[in-house]
């Protein structure tokens, strides 16, 4: 058996319409699972998986808000059994933790921790009754191991995604369940581009990440790919950041004499 071949499997990637969650589909589907794409843009999922079935690979396009009850329900009751959850979606909101108002805070927490909590339960379900293991992937953040300002509801659901895997992680191991999360760094995506353009942004990031780049999604991707392959078996209840070295490292301008 090939441990980085996903052939025979069918994997669910939650939000991957773009971005993070669509460079992780394309990934997934290229390793050999039939991929199942689910957003709430049913058009933009449908051209990605028209252009991967163009390449010859099993892909098709599901609608879900997964912080809609209702959506959640008709999704969960259209799906094949599923071998790979990879939960992707959510949404940020940048400001100061004072001004947040009580609906940003529910939007927030019913896109990147209430949903993907009931649609992990509803796949992991049909998971356990099948009896022949399965792999979740949630992708949580930076802020899943550090703080950082004007993101703090952001950070409660990312922070709790990292708690969320390690204890599920536990549970479910004896069903031959590994439960990962994946800690992206600082990647360029279309949420946070017009941020990323101020020249004071890119100068503080190359002056103390150790890899001076910004990520991109395609950074993420091969991680995503390894954890739901049968060579991550022994891999879970981890919290993995791809971050160019910034949650672990810090560099400064001191060079010591030639």
């Amino acid at each position: 058996m090939n441990p980085f071949s996903l052939t025979g499997k069918t994997a669910l990637i939650a939000g991957a319409s773009r971005g993070i969650g669509q460079s992780i589909a394309e990934a997934i589907a290229h390793a050999g699972a039939r991929t199942i794409l689910a957003a709430r843009s049913l058009p933009a999922l449908a051209n990605i998986a028209r252009s991967l079935r163009a390449e010859g690979l099993q892909a098709e396009a599901v609608e879900l808000d997964i912080s809609a009850r209702d959506s959640r329900e008709k999704a969960l009751e259209a799906l094949p059994d599923i071998d790979i959850l990879v939960n992707v979606a959510g949404i940020n909101l940048r400001k100061r933790f004072i001004d947040y108002t009580p609906e940003e805070y529910d939007r927030i927490l019913n896109t990147n921790l209430n949903g993907i909590f009931e649609l992990t339960q509803g796949v992991g379900r049909r998971m356990i009754e099948r009896n022949k293991g399965g792999k979740v992937v949630n992708i949580g953040s930076l802020t899943s191991v550090l703080g950082l300002p004007y993101l703090t509801v952001y950070t409660i659901t990312k922070s709790a995604l990292a708690g969320f895997s390690r204890a599920l992680a536990a549970e479910w191991g004896h069903h031959n369940i590994q439960v990962n999360c994946i800690a992206p760094g600082f990647i360029l995506t279309d949420l946070n581009r017009e941020m990323w353009q101020r020249p004071e942004m890119q100068n503080w990031l190359a002056a103390v990440q150790p890899n001076q780049r910004m990520g991109a999604v395609e950074d993420i991707a091969p991680l995503a790919v390894f954890l739901s392959c049968p060579g991550s078996d022994y891999v879970t209840g981890q919290v993995i950041a791809v971050d160019g070295g910034f949650s672990t490292c810090s560099v400064w301008p001191f060079q010591p004499a030639p």
